[in-house]
């Protein structure tokens, strides 16, 4: 038996540093080297683009997620190369950032 895949998700212009799976509400997020964190349905429907926050200090493409992961309440938290973490809602809303100088795995 040959597993095939169950959706092609597309959308990233580089490669993927990231991703997490939200099975209670379908959802598949991902982030990339050099772009934002994609929300795609288990279909693969893209759904949303969640942006960093504009007001952080450096050029808009330094924030390259590292870690991502997903609640089953609808909140998403990106953890930042730069040691910035986002939370955002599953509607692409950013909701709170925190900014810390430890190493975070």
């Amino acid at each position: 038996d040959f597993a095939t895949p169950r959706a092609v998700l597309t959308g990233h212009d580089y490669e993927i540093t990231c991703a997490t799976i939200c099975a209670e509400l379908g959802l598949v997020i991902s982030g990339s080297k050099e772009g934002p964190c994609l929300i795609h349905s288990m279909n693969g429907d893209l759904l949303r683009t969640l942006e960093g926050p504009e007001t952080f200090e450096g050029p808009p493409n330094c924030l390259r997620p590292k870690l991502i992961q997903a609640s089953r309440e609808g909140h998403c938290v990106i953890y930042y190369e730069n040691g910035l973490f986002c939370v955002f809602s599953v509607n692409g809303r950013l909701q709170a950032t925190m900014e810390t100088d430890d190493k975070i795995k």
